[in-house]
């Protein structure tokens, strides 16, 4: 659970990095309540959202090695964990809505599977594999 809690902390500062940069995309609407990633376009405005590298920052951030499909910490030549599965969902507000509701504003939810292997005396068990769950918001502050 050590590892789980490490792993999540991990993540959510992945996120809110991925979070903070769609921010040089926001459409500043704080005059009307309300911010999403939208970019001017023509005589118009388009969805810009950025996902970012949320893999890169993980590898960085906890030293972890590709390979084969997932991104594994060593202790030494033992594995302690490895994650794979990563889905990241933006979801942008709606631009310039009706009723302004800034509870929906530019939200990223992002789940990632996590591997810890598992052993007891000299036995291995299966490992335990959890999908670790990470929300965030972007909401302007002034």
């Amino acid at each position: 659970m050590i590892v789980a809690q490490g792993v999540r902390d991990a993540v959510q500062s992945a996120v809110i990095s991925t979070v903070n940069d769609s921010y040089d995309d926001v459409y500043h609407g704080v005059r009307e309540g309300y911010s999403g990633a939208y970019q001017p376009f023509a005589d118009d405005f388009e969805e810009s959202l950025d996902y970012g590298d949320i893999y890169s920052r993980l590898d960085q951030v906890l030293g972890l090695r590709q390979e084969k499909g997932y991104h594994v910490k060593y202790a030494g030549s033992t594995a302690e964990f490895r994650l794979s599965a990563l889905s990241v969902s933006l979801d942008n507000m709606p631009f310039a809505p009706a009723i302004p509701d800034n509870s929906n504003g530019l939200l990223v939810d992002t789940i990632i599977r996590l591997e810890v292997p598992v052993s007891f005396g000299w036995k291995f068990l299966p490992p335990m594999t959890i999908n670790l769950k990470v929300k965030a918001k972007y909401m302007p502050l002034f």
